[in-house]
């Protein structure tokens, strides 16, 4: 499974804002993608709130709306974790959509320069997203980690910019 050697990335987060955003489809898995993701930002002690949205093709936009700042009319969150279904079809769909959402969110993130935690599973089969999922008996919980990873970042960019002026 490609969760093996996964790292421990826990952070107290209680001084973060967080924005869940998850897709509409396949509400079984994403069900378990939003629970493993909320039980982690509520264990670090961040504040946070669910955004649902139709598809996955729809979470950069979303994404980049919750972390432009309120000055500037967006949602002033410190990070995002993004949740999303896209299962392989018999078309070139697929690969359009993984790789429109993959390069979105990664521009988003970059423009922002604040965390995007990436849970969206892109897989071949039904099966493998549910073993993904972090529902019962599944292996992995890709909500949980694209918490802790957006979290973990989150802690590490500001202790980043904080020791910059420290070395001039």
């Amino acid at each position: 499974m490609s969760g093996a050697g996964a790292p421990e990335l826990s952070v107290d987060a209680s001084e973060l804002r967080v924005a869940v955003i998850a897709g509409s489809w396949h509400e079984e898995i994403m069900s378990a993608l939003i629970d493993g993701a909320r039980a982690t930002l509520s264990e670090s002690g961040a504040a946070h709130e669910l955004f649902r949205v139709a598809g996955a093709f729809e979470l950069p936009l979303a994404a980049q709306a919750a972390l432009t700042p309120a000055a500037q009319g967006g949602g002033g969150y410190d990070a995002v974790v993004c949740l999303g279904v896209i299962i392989r079809g018999g078309t070139p769909h697929f690969e359009y959509v993984c790789n429109a959402v993959t390069d979105g969110l990664g521009r988003v993130q970059l423009d922002t320069g604040r965390p995007v935690g990436f849970g969206v599973l892109t897989t071949d089969t039904e099966q493998q997203a549910l073993d993904r999922s972090g529902r019962p008996g599944a292996p992995e919980s890709k909500g949980r980690e694209a918490a802790e990873a957006a979290l973990h970042l989150a802690v590490v960019a500001q202790r980043i910019r904080e020791s910059a002026p420290h070395l001039a």
